[in-house]
């Protein structure tokens, strides 16, 4: 059987990111939603799909979900006479409780200039008609609208929320690369679809819209000193502290830092070109040494795409001044440089994109070491190729890097 959506598309387990899977299965432990209301707010196929992540990737024992029932308590009897007091004390506390909300909405409504009140007395009336509380008449008399305003809301609700309909699977179709992307640069990568369809829907409008369907991103945030600067081995000056890098590959910037699995903590090795911000090298490891991060370089060098001199900005970590990093930088022509003492500012860099991985990329906690390399390799991937940088005029590192590729061969020819 086929289905009669012409905008259906099947997806298969290897369409959604492993980032994508570990937000869905963190947010249901977490008791933000169940996993059927994850699978129809993120648009995710099949019926058991998100069950299957919960068994494979969660923390908790999904094998027999666990039935909560709710003891109901008889009420307790009461005389004519205690009734009737707890009622007066009910519509005291009901009058001094709509003064104070009343209170509250005016000055949201002063201090902000929403109109909340306008926004919401409309559907306050519709709901307590379809409650059957109130006619909808009456209803309007006490809030002092017509009837008519509350249709004409509706219909311009109605029209806009017909209009929004492709919004949500256009986010939720980024989203499944980068899960926890950004406001500004979520609706720059939208821009010229909204503008195929004819949507009209601004930066701030989309903001809101993503409010509505719970899909705002909270940061996170963590920190761990991994940066071991006293000891006996030679250090460098820092070189950058009046130079601005031009080109690409003309300075490349490290760091460490740490992450971590079920099994424990790890370290990822960052080497990243300054200009373009793209990672050129990385390595995963259990621990800090010299030889694990030498890999990191190995496979920036390997990815060079220009021979010229560069410079290497890094801390003043031991691994960063060991004779075997030292020889290799050495061996390609890259100049070192280190910052001024245990100084984070002096390599911002490098710590901004260690905030990225983590904080959109790297957010939930993989079982094994084994599945924490799977998801940086894709990570990493996915920020070089998809992610746009407001310091690159929101263009991504691989289209900075490729195009000073270009414009060098075409001035050579």
């Amino acid at each position: 059987m086929t289905n009669p959506d012409p905008t259906y598309i099947k997806r298969t387990q290897r369409d959604y990111s492993l980032g994508f899977k570990l937000q869905v299965v963190a947010a249901v432990e977490k008791g933000d939603m169940t996993y059927k209301q994850a699978q129809k707010i993120y648009g995710i196929q099949g019926r058991s799909t998100v069950l299957t992540w919960l068994r494979k990737h969660g923390k908790l024992d999904w094998c027999q979900p666990p039935k909560i029932t709710m003891s109901k308590s008889p009420k307790a009897k009461e005389t004519p006479a205690q009734k009737i007091k707890r009622l007066e004390r009910e519509l005291k506390d009901e009058k001094l409780r709509n003064l104070l909300l009343n209170e509250v909405v005016d000055i949201i409504d002063a201090e902000h200039g929403i109109g909340l009140r306008k926004k919401l007395n409309s559907q306050g009336a519709r709901n307590l008609q379809v409650q059957k509380q109130v006619s909808l008449s009456k209803a309007c008399k006490l809030l002092g609208m017509t009837r008519q305003s509350i249709y004409q809301r509706e219909y311009r609700d109605k029209k806009r929320a017909i209009m929004l309909a492709p919004v949500k699977n256009m986010v939720l179709a980024l989203r499944r690369f980068m899960p926890r992307l950004g406001g500004r640069k979520l609706y720059y990568l939208l821009k010229p679809q909204l503008m195929e369809e004819g949507i009209k829907l601004g930066r701030d409008g989309l903001f809101d819209y993503l409010r509505e369907e719970h899909l705002l991103i909270q940061p996170k945030r963590s920190y761990r000193k991994t940066t071991n600067s006293k000891h006996w081995m030679k250090k460098h000056p820092n070189l950058l502290k009046d130079y601005t890098p031009q080109r690409a590959e003309e300075v490349l910037v490290s760091d460490i830092t740490y992450v971590e699995s079920d099994d424990g903590v790890h370290y990822l090795s960052l080497v990243t070109d300054a200009y373009s911000r793209k990672i050129m090298g990385y390595e995963l490891s259990d621990g800090m040494k010299a030889t694990d991060v030498v890999k990191a370089l190995d496979m920036a060098v390997s990815h060079r795409c220009y021979r010229r001199n560069a410079i290497h900005h890094s801390d003043r970590g031991l691994q960063y001044c060991s004779a075997i990093y030292q020889n290799k930088l050495k061996q390609n022509n890259i100049i070192p440089s280190m910052t001024d003492g245990y100084d984070c500012y002096q390599n911002a860099l490098a710590e901004r994109v260690n905030g990225i991985l983590k904080q959109e990329f790297l957010v939930y906690q993989c079982k094994n070491i084994d599945e924490l390399k799977l998801l940086i390799d894709e990570s990493i991937a996915i920020y070089n190729d998809m992610r746009p940088h407001l310091s690159l005029e929101m263009k991504t590192p691989n289209q900075v890097h490729k195009k000073i590729q270009e414009q060098m061969l075409l001035d050579l020819h």
